[in-house]
């Protein structure tokens, strides 16, 4: 039988944040390790060939998951199932927690992180999607100290991030879906890896009856999950009936822009789902909030 191994590589094991982030910043080839369920398939590919892997496992506080301001903050080592069971997911931010439920299977939501999966902007995972929706803020550390950066700005490309040389993402936060708001978020998932082939998240407002603000994100269709403007501009303001709801997902297609295509779907074929799970996915958020 044929056995794929990784290239050689060093192995540290820091106890601290700062001691990790010292240690990437000293090997420019050195990349955390999280989860592993990314990187490490990939270094058996040889797709990926760190010099040095720095496990994030012992560090204390990076998979908390706590209430913080007026959302909450979910630390980067925070498992999948960890945040699909969190009480205070569910009752604070519930869109998170249903994307959570939605990722791979068992053994994935069981080993694989937030943290890692935000970091590595797959096109087909299912945070980037929701948390630009909920227009969400990662927190990142690096040889500079830590910043802030808005979900829109830190998904730049094809598995690429605004994460600098060294630095590593600590946590997420997200803002409370309060009353009169509602969010959903669906998939078509990949029968073989879970991913999603495309991922909608709505996020919508509500009152006395009419929409007062909608947010219409599509993952998996190009290298990073857009915002359709263009197709939820005729909402504001309008009664959220499901014409008004049917109408927005008609223009989904015409908001993207150059569809990816592949062996199991092309490029149409994504802009289809897109359209027929942006109705899902408004009418569910419309229902949430009312």
């Amino acid at each position: 039988m044929y056995t794929m191994h990784p290239a050689e590589f060093t192995y540290h094991r820091p106890e601290s944040l700062d001691e990790a982030v010292s240690l990437l910043a000293q090997d420019a080839e050195s990349r955390p390790l999280a989860g592993g369920h990314s990187l490490l398939p990939m270094m058996k590919l040889r797709l990926a060939i760190p010099s040095a892997l720095v496990d994030l496992g012992r560090i204390p506080g990076l998979g908390e998951i706590e209430a913080e301001g007026d959302g909450l903050r979910v630390g980067a080592l925070a498992t999948h199932d960890a945040v699909a069971r969190s009480d205070l997911v569910r009752a604070t931010c519930p869109v998170l927690a249903e994307a959570a439920v939605l990722i791979g299977d068992v053994q994935v939501r069981n080993r694989g992180t937030i943290g890692g999966s935000v970091a590595h902007a797959d096109p087909g995972a299912d945070y980037p999607t929701v948390l630009k929706a909920l227009g969400a803020t990662i927190n990142v550390a690096g040889p500079d100290g830590e910043r802030e950066v808005h979900a829109d700005e830190f998904f730049v490309g094809l598995f690429e991030t605004a994460l600098r040389p060294g630095e590593l993402v600590t946590s997420v936060q997200v803002l409370a879906t309060p009353r009169g708001s509602g969010a959903a978020y669906v998939k078509h998932a990949h029968p073989a890896s879970g991913y999603a082939v495309v991922g909608v998240a709505a996020a919508v407002s509500v009152a006395e009856g009419a929409c007062t603000a909608a947010r219409l994100t599509i993952g998996g269709v190009s290298t990073t999950p857009v915002h359709a403007a263009q197709a939820v501009e005729t909402l504001a303001g309008a009664p959220s009936s499901a014409e008004a709801i049917a109408s927005a997902a008609e223009a989904v297609a015409q908001a993207l822009p150059e569809t990816m295509g592949d062996a199991y779907a092309s490029g149409g074929y994504r802009a289809h789902i897109a359209t027929v799970l942006a109705k899902r996915a408004l009418t569910t958020a419309f229902e949430r909030a009312a």
